[in-house]
């Protein structure tokens, strides 16, 4: 059994100005989730995907309707993590240290994260049960975030499979059970 899990396209609207306010970050947020991508071509390594399984986000949509000829299974589970900013509304500051800041407060649990690590990990764990359960070789067409923590589930599961830090955009990571 194989899992290829697939980072959306690449999207058009980049990111904001290095230094921006909460609002400006969340407008920017705004304008991602609505932006059009990039769309490439995307290796499929000779494997004849059974099924597939996508975030219900417009970027992962588009990727799974490139990437996959049949019925696509669209889930919210498979959503990006979202970004609830921790400054004042009008305080700026560098992206990256409001971007950190999310990240270090969701990784911590903190209340000002709408959805905390332990709910997003077992999202994560009902998905790889489900795919797993269905025995056949599966495309989960995602997000970074969501990908990097499903990897970590799917070695723990004894699958194996490449590492990577922040994935790429349209390439497919194979993960198979008891090889390597």
């Amino acid at each position: 059994m194989k899992i290829g899990l697939v980072r959306h396209f690449k999207v058009k609207r980049g990111y904001p100005n290095s230094i921006v306010s909460s609002e400006e970050l969340m407008k920017w947020v705004e304008e991602y989730e609505a932006s059009d991508v990039e769309e490439n071509e995307v290796e499929l390594c000779g494997i004849e995907w059974k099924a597939c399984y996508s975030s219900n986000m417009k970027r992962a949509q588009v990727t799974a309707q490139k990437v996959f000829e049949g019925e696509i299974i669209f889930l919210e589970e498979l959503r990006e993590i979202p970004l609830a900013p921790l400054f004042p509304s009008k305080m700026r500051l560098p992206l990256f240290i409001h971007l950190f800041a999310i990240r270090v407060a969701w990784w911590f649990n903190h209340p000002s994260q709408s959805e905390s690590k332990r709910e997003v990990l077992k999202k994560i764990n009902r998905i790889v049960d489900r795919v797993i359960s269905e025995g056949e070789d599966v495309l989960i067409v995602g997000h970074g975030g969501v990908m990097m923590f499903m990897r970590k589930e799917l070695t723990r599961r004894g699958f194996s499979g490449p590492s990577f830090g922040r994935p790429d955009n349209g390439v497919v990571y194979i993960f198979e059970k008891g090889k390597g």
